[in-house]
């Protein structure tokens, strides 16, 4: 084998592993649902306990003016100040971030 063919060789190895980490970090990946729920619950128990919560595991779209994006429904209820408070909220299913509540 001749050393420039080891040189070629061994520059594409380096080009492809760079090309195939910038194109893995570009790739959008969903949340667990699991972890957007924990989340949005520990946003909620710092103004005080909850009695309940859910999530649907999978997503849906959401479409609102220019927004377009995947989301997970889901709810939190508790007590506050002897009357139950019900939340419905959708949260991205990319970053967690809750996109609207509402207050049942």
């Amino acid at each position: 084998m001749k050393t420039r063919d080891l040189i070629i060789g061994f520059f594409t190895g380096i080009a492809a592993g760079v090309l195939i980490r910038e194109v893995s970090t570009r790739i959008e990946t969903i949340k667990p649902a699991e972890l957007v729920l924990h989340d949005i619950k520990q946003l909620f128990k710092k103004e005080g306990p909850i009695d309940g919560s859910w999530i649907y595991m999978k997503t849906e779209p959401f479409n609102r003016q220019a927004i377009s994006t995947d989301v997970y429904r889901g709810g939190i209820s508790r007590v506050r100040q002897g009357e139950v408070e019900q939340f419905d909220f959708l949260a991205d299913a990319r970053t967690g971030t809750v996109v609207e509540l509402i207050k049942i």
